[in-house]
Formats: structure tokens, C-alpha cells, sequence
């Protein structure tokens, strides 16, 4: 068995599918699904009918002359072109050379639908200023749908997932064909009456005369009347009806409205105990600095009180005090150094302080100083002061 690469097998089915005479020019109707107009000029969007889609494009040098209108979301479309194969993902699509509005029953609705919103947008049915908040927390929830079918089961299994005590209040509605308009009407006028916190409508997919209840102006204006939030889930993603333009909420499926109707308790009692705990993380804090500050204010008090102040500036005069006793200390030391080196000078310069070793001081009775032999005479009466007192003598003689 001969081995690919993926890119030669997409090369190949290319290929195969390019030699395929029918559809290299092909003409397919359906309606129109997630429309996108890219910057570049060129066109994407998707055609469905009641079982299957086909990715679609037409670029921005075809839509001069294969183009005449504004492709839009539901519109039932004519398109002749090619299917070829976009190698790099794999994938056929079909690229338009010419579309066209399709002229049959579904076109003929989708006019009316077109003049139904256009009305109803004038009158203000759309505005965003008048649309209700969904409650959060809602205790008891009203579902207007066919009491069979997907809807009713999705809607009932995502409940008990998110938050089994929420109520699910039933109006059984007929969601397709003659006269389900105006039970639709009388479900929500009901529900709307028992005081329930949300009302969801809707049904599952399918073509736009499937949904067409949906469209009906009397459901619109019931939906708008309504005091009770609406959340519209009729139909899948791609669909669109009126009753998503006037609903308070558009949801693209039945589950996705039970989804926004009903919050998840377990995600809500995570929420409450993490907000618990933020909480008490906040008091802590808010304890803690109250604490602080209430300290700051207790030492600031304690500072600024007359005792406080009394003690310091006890404190300050006992620092002064002692700083004054040690600067008379240090000058008194100072005074006696200075007096006992003056004590020894003017010791060193007392006469007295001679008299020492056998030396005296030798006077007459005037007390003059005898300094030569030849101002005494034999008899005289002399004093020699010596270093501990005073001798009386007589001189007998002299020498010279």
C-alpha cells in the first residue's frame, strides 16, 4: 500500500476534486449562517439548510459584479461557484462568483422578518436602556417550551448540574406551527404573574419556518411587556430570531440560556468562602493596624503627659547636675594642679627652703642679714634661722 504525506493527499484530493466538471461551476441555495465581512474586502460566511453546512467565500475582486445586495445572518442566498479545496487546512469550501437573493417561501420570510425588526428597532423593542437585568441568584425560574424534545431536558439536566434548589416552573408551549405564537404569548404572560425571578423561552434548531414563531411580532411585544427578565435560547448558535432582539439576554442554544439563568452554587459558595476569607484576611489586617497605631497614639500620650515630661526634664537637670559637678571637679583638679606647681616655684624661691642640709639665715638684732664678717663685732648677738626654727648666738670672734 502506497504511503501519503498529509500534504500530497490534500494535494491529491485537490486535484481530484478540481477535474471535477460539476463542480467547477456549480449553483447551491441556502440560508446564510455567521456572515463575516473581512477588512481585506473579502467575504466569509456559511450556507445551511435543515441537515448540513458548507464554508463558503467570495473575494473582494468577485463582489463588484457578483454581488448586489448586503449578505446578512438568514438570508436565503442563490450562489454560483466553484468547490475547491483549501490545501493548507484540508477542507473543501465553495467560492462564490455570483449570489443572489433566493426567490421562494424562505425568501418571502426572511422579508418579513427583515421589516418586522426594522420596525420593531424604530420603535425601541432592541434598546439595551430597556432591557432587564438577569438576577444572579435566582430562587425560582419560569421555561416556556414544548414539554418534549431536547430543550426541556437540556435545560432541566444543566439545572440540577448548577444549582438543584432553583424551582423550574413548566408552561408547556406549542414551539412550532400554526398557533404556537400565540401559546408562546400565553406562557409568558402567565409565568410573568407568579413572580419568578427569570423566564427563559426557546426551542431547539432548525430551518427559518421552524422557528418562525419566534418572529412573530405578538410574541415580541409579550416578551417586551414582560416585567420578569427574559432570556431568549431558541434555535443553535447560527440562528437568529426576533425574540433574541427583544429578550433581556440572547442565548445561542437552550443550554446556554439554562446556563445564564441558573448560577453554578458550587462556583457561589466557593465565591462566598473565598470573600470569607478575604474578609477576615482584611479584619486581621485592619485589627493589626488599628493595634499600631493605637500603640503610637499609647507612646505619643505617654511622651507628651506632664509626668512624662516632668521625669525627662528631672532627668535632664540630674544629666546637668552631673555634667556641673564634673566641670567643677575637672577645674577644681585643674586649680590644684596649677597651685601645687605655683607651691613648688614659690617654694623653690622661699628662703626657707635653703635652710636645709646645715644651711641658715643669719640676722642681727635689727633683723638686718649679716652678710660679712665685717658687720658684727666680737659679742654680738646673732639669730641662724634654720629650716625648723631659730638659734640664738654670741660671736667670740671672726675670722677672715
Amino acid at each position: 500500500m502506497k504511503e501519503y504525506t498529509v500534504s500530497r493527499l490534500n494535494n491529491y484530493i485537490k486535484n481530484l476534486i478540481s477535474s471535477d466538471y460539476i463542480l467547477r461551476n456549480v449553483t447551491v441555495i441556502g440560508e446564510i449562517s455567521d456572515c463575516k465581512y473581512h477588512s481585506m474586502g473579502h467575504i466569509y460566511f456559511t450556507i445551511k439548510d435543515e441537515e448540513s453546512s458548507v464554508p463558503c467565500v467570495m473575494f473582494k475582486g468577485k463582489r463588484e459584479r457578483g454581488l448586489r445586495f448586503k449578505m446578512e445572518t438568514g438570508q436565503l442566498i442563490r450562489i454560483s461557484g466553484s468547490v475547491e479545496v483549501y490545501e493548507r487546512d484540508g477542507r473543501y469550501q465553495l467560492y462564490a462568483n455570483t449570489i443572489s437573493l433566493a426567490a421562494d417561501e424562505k425568501g418571502k420570510l426572511f422579508e418579513e422578518f427583515e421589516k418586522l425588526k426594522l420596525k420593531l428597532y424604530e420603535e425601541g423593542l432592541f434598546d439595551f436602556e430597556v432591557k432587564k437585568p438577569i438576577p444572579e441568584h435566582p430562587k425560582k425560574v419560569g421555561i416556556v417550551t414544548a414539554s418534549t424534545g431536547a430543550a426541556i431536558q437540556d435545560i432541566i439536566n444543566v439545572s440540577k448540574r448548577r444549582n438543584p434548589y432553583v424551582q423550574l416552573y413548566l408552561y408547556p408551549a406549542k414551539v412550532q406551527g400554526e398557533g404556537a405564537a400565540a401559546t408562546i404569548v400565553k406562557g409568558i404572560e402567565t409565568l410573568d404573574k407568579m413572580g419568578l425571578d427569570t423566564i427563559i423561552i426557546g426551542r431547539g434548531g432548525g430551518s427559518i419556518e421552524d422557528l418562525w414563531a419566534f418572529n412573530e411580532e405578538i410574541v415580541a411585544r409579550a416578551i417586551y411587556a414582560a416585567k420578569t427578565p427574559i432570556i431568549s435560547g431558541t434555535g443553535h448558535e447560527i440562528d437568529n430570531t426576533i425574540a433574541d432582539y427583544v429578550a433581556d439576554l440572547r442565548a445561542p442554544t437552550p443550554s446556554a440560556a439554562a446556563e445564564l439563568a441558573i448560577d453554578n452554587v458550587v462556583e457561589t459558595l466557593n465565591k462566598v468562602r473565598n470573600f470569607r476569607t478575604s474578609m477576615d484576611r482584611a479584619m486581621d489586617s485592619r485589627v493589626r493596624e488599628a493595634k499600631f497605631s493605637l500603640e503610637k497614639l499609647r507612646n505619643a500620650l505617654e511622651r507628651l503627659s506632664p509626668e512624662a515630661v516632668l521625669r525627662d526634664r528631672q532627668l535632664l537637670l540630674a544629666q546637668s547636675v552631673d555634667k556641673l559637678q564634673r566641670l567643677m571637679e575637672d577645674k577644681l583638679s585643674r586649680v590644684k594642679q596649677r597651685l601645687e606647681v605655683d607651691i613648688t616655684r614659690l617654694h623653690g624661691l622661699s628662703p626657707t627652703a635653703k635652710l636645709v642640709n646645715g644651711f641658715g639665715y643669719i640676722s642681727g638684732k635689727d633683723e638686718k642679714p649679716v652678710t660679712s664678717v665685717k658687720s658684727v663685732s666680737e659679742g654680738d648677738i646673732l639669730n641662724v634661722r634654720v629650716h625648723d626654727g631659730t638659734i640664738d648666738t654670741k660671736v667670740i670672734g671672726t675670722n677672715v
